[in-house]
Order: structure tokens, then C-alpha cells, then sequence
């Protein structure tokens, strides 16, 4: 016997209960399949899941927007830290700065290496004692870098940071509208299969279980053949 299958996409769910709700208009009450107090509950419940699953598709769609823009902030942040810090390397080597300077930026005196700045905590980290040491470096004295200057470091750090919690709170709100969604979800699921329950109750007396799977698949229920049941089928068209 084919078997029902309840609907395993946040879109079909929704399909499912739209289905239920369109029939109800179209159809006299003595006439549906189901009863009124499931109805009642499917008018309530559907706006609130379509706004929930609309509010998901917004905010991942923002994420995703809003991540070409930060990746490119990101870049370029990355770029003028570490540049920046190879600036200071040079200018120890020419003689133009001390090994001490270093210290300014909270670099170990003979680090000649670049921090690692792999992650997104690690530019904000390093950005930020840059952008504070050369004005130290600069208040007790030092002739500023020019190549990048630290002006252009401010600039491109300050923008990525910006972008950097922009995008976060992006990502927030996904999480969110995540779990709002997933919280409703059990919900949708428990009404479409109280629904379907009564649609299948309804149509339990009907003459053939082909036509009581006829009629209930007219209110959206899914049934699946077995792989025999579809080879049958298939052999029945041939004949």
C-alpha cells in the first residue's frame, strides 16, 4: 500500500496548509473533509508562519548581500594592518626606527615576524594597538610612517569594523528568524497531520482504498508508491 508522507520543506508545509484553506472557501461546511475547529487553527496559525518563513528568507538574503561588501572591507583591513607592520620592519632595518619602537605597537622588541591575522578578532585586535601605538610612538616624538600612513590604516580599520558588526547583527537576526522558524515548524507539522488525520477519517468509509487516496489527495495529502507498487503501475499503463 502506498504510504502518506507529511511535508519535509518549510515551503511544502506551507503549501499544505495554503491547500487546506483554499479548499474551505470553495467547499460548504457539511461538505469539507475537516472540521471547523482545525480551520480555525490553520487561519491562525498560516499568516503567522508565511511572516516567519518571509522574515527568514529577508534576513539570509541581507546576510548574503551585505557579505560581498564586508569581505572587500575585510580585504583591505587585513591589507593596510599588515602592510603597515611590514613598514615598520623596513624602516628598523634602514636604521629609521629602533627594534624598541616596536613596543609601541605591542610587538615583542625582536619580532620581526607579522602577527597572525587570520581571523576577524585578530584585525580588530592588531588594528586598533597600531592605530594606538603610532600616536603614542608619535606623542613621545617619532616621525610618523607615510607608507601606509596610519591615517589610511584608521580609515580602512574603522570601516571594517563597522562592517564587522554590521554583518554580525546580520547574522543575529538570521539566527533568530532561524528559531523562530523551527519553533513554528512543530506547530505547522502537528496541525497537518491533525488535518490530515481528519481529511483520511472522513473518506475512511469510501468504496476502494484508490479512491479514498483519490479524494484525499484533492486536499494536498502526499502519497507514496513503494517501489513494487510503482512497477505494478507502471505495467497496468503498458498493458
Amino acid at each position: 500500500m502506498p504510504y502518506r508522507r507529511l511535508p519535509n520543506t518549510d515551503i511544502s508545509r506551507l503549501k499544505a496548509i495554503n491547500k487546506a484553506i483554499e479548499i474551505s472557501r470553495k467547499v460548504s461546511d457539511s461538505e469539507l473533509a475537516f472540521s471547523f475547529a482545525i480551520l480555525q487553527k490553520l487561519k491562525f496559525f498560516q499568516p503567522k508562519f508565511e511572516l516567519a518563513l518571509n522574515n527568514l528568507k529577508d534576513a539570509k538574503q541581507k546576510q548574503i548581500n551585505g557579505n560581498k561588501n564586508y569581505m572587500e572591507k575585510l580585504r583591505k583591513a587585513h591589507l593596510y594592518t599588515s602592510h603597515f607592520i611590514q613598514t615598520v620592519n623596513l624602516c628598523i632595518t634602514r636604521g629609521e626606527l629602533k627594534e624598541s619602537d616596536r613596543e609601541f605597537y605591542g610587538i615583542n622588541t625582536n619580532d620581526k615576524t607579522i602577527p597572525d591575522l587570520s581571523h576577524e578578532s585578530d584585525i580588530l585586535e592588531w588594528g586598533q594597538k597600531i592605530i594606538n601605538g603610532e600616536k603614542e610612538r608619535i606623542h613621545n616624538g617619532g616621525n610618523p610612517i607615510y607608507t601606509p600612513s596610519i591615517a589610511n590604516v584608521n580609515t580602512n580599520y574603522s570601516i571594517f569594523k563597522t562592517e564587522y558588526y554590521m554583518q554580525k547583527q546580520l547574522q543575529k537576526n538570521t539566527q533568530r528568524f532561524s528559531e523562530e522558524v523551527a519553533n513554528k515548524r512543530k506547530e505547522a507539522d502537528n496541525l497537518i497531520q491533525r488535518l490530515w488525520n481528519e481529511i483520511e477519517e472522513h473518506y475512511e468509509y469510501e468504496s476502494s482504498d484508490e479512491r479514498k487516496r483519490e479524494l484525499c489527495s484533492e486536499y494536498g495529502i502526499k502519497y507514496i508508491l513503494r517501489r513494487k507498487e510503482r512497477q505494478l503501475l507502471l505495467q497496468k499503463k503498458l498493458l
